[in-house]
C-alpha cells in the first residue's frame, strides 16, 4: 500500500473507493460543449465525466457571474475528489474551492491553494470559455 504515483504525489492517502486519474485518461476534445452556464447556479459546480473506469477523465467547472473556470477534479495533496457531494465545490462561503478530504481552499480563477496542507500548490486547469451561453472546453489542457 502507499507508492509514488506518476506525478510524485503519494497515494498513501487515498481511499479504497477513489480511483485516482489514470495516465491514460482522455479529456474532452477542444469544442466540447458541457453545459448551459445557466445549468450551474452562480456561485456553484457542475461535474463532468468522460470515458469509462479505469481510464476515466472527471472534471467540474465553478461558476462565478458570466465566467466559468474548470478543472481536474482531483486534489493535489490528498488524490481525491474535491466535491463532498454531487456538484458541491465550494466552502461555506462560496467564494473558495474546498477539498471534501481535508479542507484545502483553493482560489476559483487559478486553483491556487491558498489555506490548508497543500498551499501553493495548484488544481490542474481544463480550459473552458463561455460561448452563446453553453460552457465549452477550450484548447490548452495539460498545455
Amino acid at each position: 500500500m502507499g507508492g509514488d504515483l506518476r506525478d510524485g504525489r503519494s497515494d498513501a492517502v487515498v481511499g479504497p473507493a477513489y480511483r485516482p486519474l489514470s495516465p491514460d485518461a482522455a479529456p474532452p476534445a477542444p469544442g466540447t460543449v458541457l453545459c448551459q452556464l445557466a445549468d450551474i447556479a452562480d456561485p456553484g459546480g457542475r461535474e463532468f465525466s468522460f470515458g469509462r473506469p479505469p481510464h476515466e477523465f472527471t472534471m467540474f467547472v465553478i461558476r462565478r457571474g458570466s465566467q466559468a473556470f474548470g478543472y481536474v477534479n482531483d486534489c493535489p495533496h490528498a488524490r481525491s475528489p474535491l466535491n463532498w457531494l454531487p456538484d458541491k465545490f465550494l466552502d461555506p462561503s462560496r467564494t473558495l474551492i474546498q477539498c471534501a478530504t481535508h479542507g484545502a481552499r483553493f482560489r476559483i480563477e487559478d486553483g491556487l491553494c491558498i489555506a490548508g496542507p497543500c498551499p501553493g500548490a495548484s488544481l490542474l486547469a481544463v480550459p473552458v470559455r463561455v460561448e452563446g451561453g453553453a460552457v465549452v472546453v477550450a484548447p490548452g489542457y495539460g498545455a
